[in-house]
């Protein structure tokens, strides 16, 4: 177990200095506190990262204040996990296959058709099995 831990379900008007006064309150000794903020609008998000100085500080804040009211929400506290490399998420999704379409090979087999389309249940296009063809009559 680490010395930084999650805690999540805040208030979004909770300050860092309350959450540091929170953790330390158990006279844990917090080394640091980051509150994080929407990157647009610079507003809190709900949650922060508190470090601590010791690994058993840091258990005892979790059996303590994980699921402790605090501005009317009970808190979720618990062990940060470190974040891992490779495709990932972003602001807009990411991940998925490079390069693929619906996860088929090349990004052909399984499209439904662009713009205007009819989709798969929208019944048949024009023409071909509709009426035999060329001069052919309606309802055959």
């Amino acid at each position: 177990m680490g010395t930084r831990l999650f805690v999540g379900n805040l208030p979004f008007d909770a300050t860092e200095a309350q959450i540091r006064d929170l953790i330390a309150a158990g006279g844990r000794n917090v080394t640091s506190v980051k509150l994080v903020t929407d990157r647009d609008t610079g507003r809190p998000r709900g949650f922060a990262f508190v470090d601590l100085d010791t690994e058993e500080a840091a258990k005892a804040a979790i059996t303590e204040l994980n699921g402790k009211d605090f501005g009317g929400r009970a808190l979720v506290v618990n062990e940060a996990q470190e974040k891992t490399g490779g495709a990932g998420g972003g602001k807009f999704g990411g991940g998925g296959a490079p390069g693929g379409f619906r996860g088929t090979p090349h990004g052909k087999e399984g499209r439904t058709g662009g713009f205007g389309s009819r989709g798969p249940s929208a019944g048949p296009s024009r023409g071909g099995s509709r009426g035999g063809g060329r001069g052919g009559g309606r309802g055959s």
